[in-house]
Order: structure tokens, then C-alpha cells, then sequence
């Protein structure tokens, strides 16, 4: 025996001949392998049998009445269920043309007739070896790549864990409890599912988006981490070159974001990141920095970031209830933060935490 496997009982070969004792002959030379014969009298059957039971092989003759063997291989590799199926061709012809013809149509080999069972053998042998080493390579595949996304999963997981980690120490420097960059990525969520439903925002707010805001938005200060906790802690004035070093916090973390992930996909998280680190202290009038962006130039991410912010502040560090801090937001509306964003943000004060 030529062929054998250890799965040799699930595997079949189909054999597409209109002559019966061909079939026979064929039958008794593939069971000898110990490989299952599936039968077929024409093209027609043969593609129905394919189809049904997916061969590791298909041998089929190629003078037949109706649809012929070369018919038969050209419909059988434009079907995505059947395309990568080998077939081998079988002839009483040696002409070279249809050797080629065969071949360039798809086919793998080709054996003539009469048949010699050794020559089937090996034939059938080589594509069945073949045809399993590929299915192991494919399986191989598809466990080194499960094993690499996993690692890189977690490669992913163990970046954001260091970067949240850092943006509590830089919200620490700056004197932030841990439950302010929490409750600011939360309120971020809300605010953006409420935008959601809005004609202004629906076509750029996605369900993934919600879900990255709230990641993204606690990391909005992490540049902090590279400034003294004595200058972000200052009470009296700031000197001018103090005030320039703290406002620098927004280029200093978005090339941190970029520099730890400079080997990474720029996926969606950290593009959106970005965006917040570096343009949250934008102003809707254009007086803000680090560039002086004005109205739909400032990135979505920061505008909620920076409405939502200033709230958090208001209620925390100045004691105001919601009304009070949506009252004095309300004089920064136009000026400071998007009106739009603001009016939505007034409609959904109760679910702000």
C-alpha cells in the first residue's frame, strides 16, 4: 500500500467516469489504498457529489457525453466550496494540447489509460500526501496565528494597563483623585451615547466610538506625568515660563501615546487618544492651545473630553451642584465648548454621575 494515514478512513476520492468498467478498475486500485471511492457516471453527478462530501481528490475522465471532464474542473474551481480540490485528469489521450488544456483549466496531473495500478497509486499517493500535509500546514496556521493574536492581545492589554497606570500618577501630580479620571472616562460614555442619537453627531458616533471614549478620555492629562507635581500644585501665579511648561503636558502625552505604541497597529484607540491628549484644551473660538484649533478643526474626541472635564472640575474642586456648574458652563458655550454638544449635555445632566 502506497498511501496510508491515520485518518485514512474519513478520507475520499471521487471518481468520475461514464464507462462502468473503468469505474470498477479504479474503485478496486482506490479501496486498495485504503481510501473511500465516492462514484459518478457524468459531470452533472460528480459536481453534486463534490459539493456533498468535499473529496481529498477527484479523478475524472474527460471524454464524456454531456459535461465533459474539462467542464467539469473549470465549474468546479470557480465554486469556493469545491476550487481547492485537486483533480486529476484521465485520458486514453496523449496528445500534448490536452495535457496542457487540462492543466492550465486547474488540473493537477493527469494518468491515461489502460491503467496501471502502480502509476494510479503513486499518483493518487502523491496528491493524498500532499493534500494532507497542507491540511496540517493549515492547521498549524491557524494555531500560530490564534497564538500570536493572543500574544499580541496581551502585549495591547499590558500598554494600556501602563498607561493607565501612569495617567493616576500624573492625575495624582496634579492633585486629581483616582475617582476623577474614572468618573470622567464614565461621563464621556454618557454624553457620547446621548450625542448618538443626535441628527449633529449620529454619522461619527458609533458603538465602538462610545466604547474607546471612555477608555481614551482618562488618559486625557498623562503628559502631566513629565511636569513637576510642585508647578501643577502651585497656588499663586504662574510665571510665564511655568505656564508654558504646563501647557505643554498635551504635546508631551500624545508623543508618549505615539512612542509606546510605535510598533503597534495606529488602531482606533490610540488614534482617538491622541486626539484627546493633544487637543483637549482647544477652545471652540480658537483661543485655546497647543494650536489654536477652532470649531469642527478640534477633534470630536477632545471637544467631549474637554465639555466634560470642565464639568467634573466645576463639581469637585469648586463644590458646584450640576445646575451650577451647567449655569456657568453655559456662559463658556460658544466660546470655550461646541453650543451643540453643551445643549445636549444640559439634556442629559441627570444621568451624569
Amino acid at each position: 500500500m502506497l498511501y496510508e494515514d491515520r485518518n485514512a478512513e474519513k478520507d475520499k476520492i471521487l471518481i468520475v467516469d461514464d464507462v462502468e468498467v473503468n469505474r470498477a478498475i479504479l474503485e478496486e486500485i482506490i479501496k486498495s489504498m485504503g481510501v473511500e471511492p465516492l462514484l459518478a457516471e457524468n459531470g452533472e453527478q460528480a459536481f453534486e457529489l463534490a459539493e456533498r462530501w468535499r473529496p481529498q481528490l477527484i479523478l475524472t475522465d474527460i471524454s464524456m457525453p454531456g459535461m465533459d471532464g474539462y467542464e467539469l474542473c473549470r465549474l468546479l474551481k470557480k465554486n469556493p466550496a469545491t476550487k481547492a480540490i485537486p483533480v486529476i485528469f484521465i485520458s486514453a489521450l496523449e496528445d500534448p494540447e490536452d495535457i496542457i488544456e487540462g492543466f492550465t483549466l486547474g488540473g493537477e496531473d493527469y494518468i491515461t489509460k489502460p491503467f496501471i495500478a502502480e502509476v494510479v497509486q503513486a499518483r493518487v499517493g502523491v496528491r493524498l500526501r500532499l493534500h494532507e500535509a497542507t491540511r496540517e500546514l493549515r492547521a498549524m496556521n491557524r494555531r500560530l496565528q490564534i497564538s500570536v493574536s493572543e500574544q499580541l492581545r496581551q502585549i495591547e492589554l499590558e500598554k494600556k494597563n501602563t498607561l493607565y497606570a501612569m495617567a493616576n500618577i500624573a492625575a495624582e501630580h496634579a492633585d486629581y483623585k483616582r475617582e476623577h479620571v474614572e468618573r470622567l472616562g464614565r461621563n464621556c460614555r454618557i454624553l457620547a451615547q446621548a450625542m448618538q442619537l443626535s441628527p449633529l453627531f449620529e454619522s461619527q458616533i458609533s458603538d465602538t466610538y462610545v466604547e474607546i471614549i471612555e477608555l481614551a478620555a482618562p488618559l486625557c492629562d498623562i503628559g502631566n506625568i513629565e511636569i513637576s507635581s510642585e508647578i501643577l500644585r502651585k497656588k499663586e501665579g504662574l510665571t510665564a515660563e511655568e505656564t508654558a511648561l504646563i501647557r505643554n503636558h498635551t504635546k508631551l502625552g500624545a508623543k508618549l501615546l505615539r512612542d509606546i505604541h510605535a510598533n503597534s497597529d495606529y488602531n482606533d484607540f490610540i488614534s482617538i487618544s491622541v486626539d484627546i491628549v493633544q487637543y483637549h484644551h482647544e477652545n471652540w473660538d480658537g483661543s485655546g492651545y497647543p494650536d489654536g484649533l477652532a470649531g469642527e478643526r478640534i477633534p470630536l474626541g477632545a471637544q467631549i473630553v474637554s465639555i466634560m472635564e470642565r464639568f467634573c472640575v466645576l463639581t469637585e474642586r469648586e463644590n458646584c451642584s450640576k445646575e451650577q456648574a451647567l449655569e456657568r458652563m453655559g456662559i463658556e458655550a460658544g466660546t470655550k465648548f461646541n453650543p451643540d454638544i453643551y445643549k445636549i449635555c444640559c439634556k442629559i445632566s441627570r444621568q451624569l454621575c
